[in-house]
């Protein structure tokens, strides 16, 4: 066996994930082609930016021209504060009374569906002697969050009286952007509400990824970007084709052991593979489903080193999992095997992973936050 190889990244451990900021530039370029002049983003970042790190993550994208951000809760939006982002952000989900202040103080914009939130704001508005910027969601069939589209009319007329607060925005969301028919029932009670305002606000905005390419005469002057930043794939109705975008995240680790296995001898936990025909090498990798590898991935997918396809073999545990490298040449501990990557010829994508476990591409790179350390690279 041949000695440890000198590592190409350095991190805490023998496994990380690798965001490329450059693709992620290269997203929004490719974004802005399908906006009309004027049109600005909003870049969703909420979930530590799908896991993918919303400090380093909103730097790039602001440096790449989005107008402002979107997070699900206060902390999120502090968090983007304190890591020196100025641009407008916007906490897209319910904002407790108890955090309003917090929002307030760190000139966070606020959602609102509620005369209860709208109190709450204008209360802590008189307190601070500071006007509060909103957003007023209203539900046009998502069934989430919002004022019932039939009642928005009335949260909209009851915000415009306060001085205290200022309308910044009015935004809905589609359940179904793939459902063309569904969506537009949504797009026409939001038309409903939208075309006999008196006075607009700065911002309307009801597209989501796909909606953004699938509904292009609802972009208004704002639309709401999150998956396609990442490079990954929103549903979209038939015929419509995805943007060419490149995958942000990778994920690799070093192999911290080799060893062979007999004809008969099973692998890992409840010895799901067992060995055929000949011996195999066996290369163990410092990921598990503890690191968000779920253990549903087990002997369905595979990864890549030197150039080739290695295949994943037994139960991945909790905090390892094996790789049959029989074919590979010269192999080594401390070589690095690519479990996901953008260059899908090689490697599995993240919306390969996804369709295996039948759940949504936007699941995956959220759980590979769990304990992985992050590693961010430019081309």
């Amino acid at each position: 066996m041949k000695a440890l190889r000198t590592p190409i990244t350095q991190t805490r451990r023998d496994a990380w994930t690798e965001v490329n900021l450059s693709n992620i530039e290269f997203n929004i370029n490719e974004i802005k082609k399908v906006l009309a002049p004027g049109v600005k983003i909003m870049a969703i970042v909420k979930a530590d930016a799908y896991g993918h790190g919303a400090a380093m993550v909103s730097k790039t994208l602001s440096a790449s021209g989005v107008s402002m951000f979107g997070v699900a809760a206060v902390d999120e939006g502090i968090q983007l504060r304190m890591t020196d982002i100025k641009k407008p952000v916007l906490i897209l989900g319910p904002t407790p009374n108890w955090a309003v202040a917090s929002a307030v103080e760190n000139d966070l914009d606020i959602t609102i569906f509620s005369e209860a939130h709208l109190d709450d704001c204008i209360e802590v508005a008189q307190k601070l002697q500071k006007r509060v910027n909103i957003h007023i969601k209203i539900d046009t069939g998502m069934h989430r969050i919002g004022v019932d589209y039939r009642n928005a009319p009335e949260l909209i007329a009851k915000a415009e009286k306060a001085r205290e607060v200022f309308i910044k925005g009015i935004f809905s969301h589609l359940a179904c952007a793939e459902d063309t028919e569904a969506s537009q029932v949504q797009i026409n009670r939001w038309n409903e509400i939208i075309n006999h305002l008196d006075k607009k606000p700065p911002y309307l905005h009801f597209t989501n990824s796909a909606a953004l390419i699938a509904y292009k005469n609802i972009h208004y002057n704002l639309v709401r970007c999150g998956l396609e930043i990442y490079g990954l794939k929103p549903d979209l109705p038939p015929g419509i084709n995805h943007l060419p975008l490149k995958q942000v995240m990778a994920l690799r680790g070093r192999i911290n052991h080799l060893h062979k296995a007999m004809p008969g001898e099973g692998v890992s936990y409840g010895y799901s593979y067992n060995v055929c025909d000949k011996e195999v090498t066996i290369a163990t990798l410092p990921v598990g489903y503890a690191d968000g590898v779920s253990r549903r991935l087990s002997n369905k997918i595979y990864g890549s080193t030197n150039g080739m396809k290695v295949p994943q073999i037994g139960n991945i545990t909790m905090d390892q999992m094996m790789l049959d490298v029989s074919e590979i040449n010269d192999i080594a501990i401390g070589d690095i095997i690519t479990l996901l990557d953008a260059d899908n010829t090689t490697s599995m994508s993240i919306d390969d992973w996804a369709k295996i476990l039948g759940t949504i591409n936007y699941e995956v790179p959220c759980l590979l936050k769990v304990r992985l350390p992050r590693v961010y690279t430019s081309d």
